[in-house]
């Protein structure tokens, strides 16, 4: 069994809780997933299976989407609705037409720290254990993009803006609970990520949700490759073979069968996952 299990994480639960119950529910030891999703999140998970754990950087590397809660007037220390309020603020007259140009000044590239609460190691720990101690530690800026950013809804508490829900479409690496903290400074008060919901990791949404997804369709718009007799052993014995590919992965097929995937780097071919020798 080698390919990804898309899950729709519950709240209150680990990513780490989802790969123990995959594991349980398939008898499977090689478990993993492709992106970490907070606790209070929900949404796509993706759980890697058996050889596909080794895709885990690949499919980490697409882009995401989200629908997101901004609680507005209220700060806490860990960005969202589980941490302790450390600041208030008076809420503006704000309307609809405010928010959504705010919002639109956040689309494209940009620079954004990681909050002390996120897993980023440094020195070998990771940031929020840092955090739990007291600590603040100097993070460096990565660089995001946000492609997509619109208000879904605006819910009113005695007359004013106090929530925002915004759906997102952003890249690797981007800490919503860090734009919500952002978006809420530059409307003028302060504020937190009081839900999320991940609903889209590259191709995968939760209408994928339960499903079985093979190597071979996860990397169905990739070149394919036949290898003959002489040329799967060189493969599975790490030789590489030259070729006129593009560099990046390719389906390894043998007789008609799908057993693979290999990689392509300067007119080399060498082995990435082989499934079926």
């Amino acid at each position: 069994m080698n390919g990804v299990i898309i899950v729709d994480k519950e709240k209150g639960k680990t990513s780490f809780d989802e790969i123990r119950d995959i594991r349980k529910k398939y008898n499977i030891k090689k478990v993993g997933h492709a992106g970490t999703l907070d606790p209070m999140a929900t949404g796509v998970l993706i759980i890697l299976v058996g050889e596909a754990t080794k895709l885990s950087d690949y499919l980490m590397n697409h882009d995401k989407e989200y629908i997101a809660t901004l609680k507005l007037g209220k700060k806490t220390d860990t960005g969202d609705s589980e941490g302790k309020i450390i600041e208030e603020k008076e809420i503006p007259n704000l309307c609809k037409e405010n928010v959504q140009n705010v919002l639109n000044t956040f689309i494209g590239k940009s620079k954004q720290i990681p909050p002390m609460y996120s897993a980023i190691k440094v020195n070998g720990k990771k940031l929020y254990e840092y955090a739990r101690e007291g600590k603040e530690i100097e993070r460096q800026e990565r660089k995001i993009e946000i492609y997509f950013l619109e208000i879904i809804k605006l819910i009113e508490d005695n007359k004013k803006i106090a929530e925002i829900e915004f759906k997102v479409n952003c890249s690797k690496g981007t800490y919503i609970r860090t734009l919500c903290e952002d978006i809420a400074e530059k409307l003028g008060t302060c504020g937190y990520m009081k839900e999320l919901r991940r609903t889209r990791v590259g191709r995968f949404t939760l209408n994928d949700k339960d499903k079985f997804i093979t190597l071979e369709e996860i990397m169905e718009d990739k070149e394919s490759y036949t290898l003959d007799d002489e040329n799967l052993k060189k493969i599975i014995n790490g030789v590489k073979i030259s070729t006129n590919l593009k560099d990046g992965f390719v389906k390894l097929y043998h007789n008609q069968k799908f057993i693979g995937l290999g990689e392509v780097e300067n007119n080399k071919l060498k082995r990435k996952i082989i499934c079926d020798k």
